[in-house]
């Protein structure tokens, strides 16, 4: 079998290369071992962030790290067995997320946050999955004044990008989340943030797109990324239907794209960030009807198809240790606190794996060593915001068009 481009990793930006690349006349088959969304891109908060323009960072306050090496925290986990190993991420982590280095970083994320609902409009739209979208935006709560205040002021600093907010106190959080606790003990204040939007079911959403793909005349197959080779004329990878071969590949495998790039010599740090959810029912005449991110204990409360959707914070552990639910079970005793969660839906959380880098954006664009060859993995928390928009991106250096952003600062080179 032959094709212009394989993409390796049906998640949302895989799926998303994919239909940019398609778009550009490009024939497409995508590669996964598993159906799509059913990876990183189905376990994620349904938030299409176009509010986060600071990427997060790794903390410095040392009140935060006494708290985390405590290991006390719903926000951050870490498990002592794996503290080596992901110690060398830690420490360029750290280093990335000094004030300088985080400007360029948010610097370089911004374009495509920029981006983000714009070319997530345009597929929900073509997709027909307008019903798995919600315009609400999503609210950022805080329960105590101190912390409340110094986010308000920080979040005034973002006016100059025109992002829209809007500040409440705790009555004007109770109007809008009548269900949630305010006063002592509950929500003091919040920021609303009205530009995101929100995803019921962000796995559903990437399958729509992958049904877009094939309605169009793309292709999708079930196939081992692990088994990619370099030939004369290009690239080959064995899937159920045989060998497919290609002039061009594109390595969007999220969390596992080091089974080719590592294999390959390429020595990009790569690091996984774990996160848990868990769907739970609410009682009757108890309603959640925005996303509701506790800020202080680092957990989200997302109203899903599936039930009210409770996300977790950074576990650092190796990405093949088994479910450890101490992080999940603390974020939900927390949230209980603000708002009657019923019974959980699943009898054990959900495990995800962000793909992260150390300097907080993905890697997106041409191989350096290898034609053909092609990058676009790393995005951690932001895969659902950005697919889309880095995407487009790796889609116009392929093609040769001239992209809409600036790719630099996504270079693989940047790592040598």
């Amino acid at each position: 079998m032959k094709t212009d481009v394989i993409v390796l990793g049906a998640g949302i930006v895989g799926v998303s290369t994919a239909l940019h690349l398609q778009a550009r006349g490009r024939e497409v088959a995508l590669v996964d071992r598993g159906p799509p969304g059913g990876g990183t891109s189905y376990g994620n908060a349904g938030l299409i962030e176009r509010s986060s323009v600071v990427p997060y960072a790794f903390p410095r306050a040392l009140t935060l790290l006494l708290r985390y090496a405590l290991n006390r925290s719903s926000a951050v986990r870490y498990d002592l067995r794996d503290l080596l190993h992901v110690a060398p991420f830690l420490m360029r982590y750290w280093f990335h997320s000094s004030p300088r280095n985080l400007q360029t970083a948010a610097r370089a994320m911004l374009p495509l946050i920029e981006a983000s609902v714009t070319e997530h409009d345009q597929l929900i739209e073509a997709a027909g999955a307008s019903d798995l979208v919600r315009s609400k935006g999503w609210i950022a709560a805080f329960k105590t004044p101190r912390r409340f205040a110094a986010a308000v002021a920080e979040a005034e600093t973002t006016a100059p990008l025109g992002l829209r907010m809007t500040v409440i106190d705790a009555a004007g959080f109770g109007a809008l989340e009548p269900s949630m606790r305010t006063g002592t003990g509950g929500v003091s204040g919040a920021i609303h943030w009205l530009d995101p939007k929100t995803v019921t079911d962000p796995g559903e959403l990437t399958k729509r797109y992958a049904l877009l793909f094939e309605k169009r005349g793309g292709r999708i197959l079930t196939g081992d990324a692990a088994s990619l080779a370099q030939s004369d004329t290009g690239w080959s990878v064995d899937t159920n239907e045989g060998a497919l071969a290609a002039r061009d590949v594109v390595v969007a495998l999220g969390p596992q794209s080091g089974l080719v790039f590592q294999r390959l010599g390429y020595r990009i740090p790569l690091a996984i960030k774990r996160g848990y959810h868990r769907h739970y029912r609410l009682p009757d005449g108890v309603d959640l009807h925005h996303s509701v991110v506790d800020e202080e204990a680092g957990y989200v409360l997302a109203p899903m198809r599936q039930g009210v959707r409770l996300t977790t914070g950074v576990e650092f552990a190796h990405a093949d240790r088994p479910v450890a639910t101490g992080q999940i079970d603390q974020a939900e005793r927390l949230a209980r606190r603000l708002l009657s969660l019923g019974e959980p839906v699943e009898a054990t959380p959900w495990l995800g794996r962000r793909p992260c880098l150390p300097d907080m954006r993905p890697v997106i664009g041409a191989a350096p060593r290898h034609k053909g060859l092609w990058f676009n993995f790393g995005h951690a928390h932001h895969g659902l915001t950005v697919g889309p928009a880095s995407g487009r991106l790796l889609a116009e250096l392929l093609t040769g068009e001239t992209p809409f952003v600036d790719p630099a600062p996504y270079e693989a080179q940047r790592f040598h």
